[in-house]
């Protein structure tokens, strides 16, 4: 009778230790997936995972602007200032302001 009686109360005598530890990478893994769902749609970057080419500007006309493309499953970054490394190759500086007019119209305006 005794023994019948551990077992009600102390439960499975059987079970693997060690799989809390599973339990626990597998709560891990889904909240790290979770996370990086919500950081990919809380900045608005589902454009990199889409099939479609895009160019996007960030910090326009500041000094630490920087212009991103992706060209199919190549994604570029490209600095535009006079100070960048030689050896890149990448070095650009700004000639003129584009405006759109309402109708979908653009004007390029050069810089002297």
């Amino acid at each position: 009778m005794r023994k019948k009686r551990r077992r009600l109360i102390g439960g499975n005598d059987d079970a693997d230790p060690m799989s809390v530890v599973s339990n626990l990478f597998d709560v891990a893994m889904v909240f790290a997936v979770a996370l990086m769902v919500a950081l990919v749609t809380r900045y608005n970057m589902t454009e990199m995972f889409s099939q479609e080419d895009f160019t996007m500007v960030k910090n326009p006309g500041k000094e630490n602007m920087e212009i991103i493309t992706k060209e199919g499953e190549k994604i570029n970054r490209y600095t535009p200032s006079e100070n960048q490394d030689e050896k890149s190759g990448k070095r650009g500086k700004k000639v003129g302001i584009a405006y759109e007019l309402e109708n979908g119209e653009i004007i390029y305006v050069p810089e002297e």
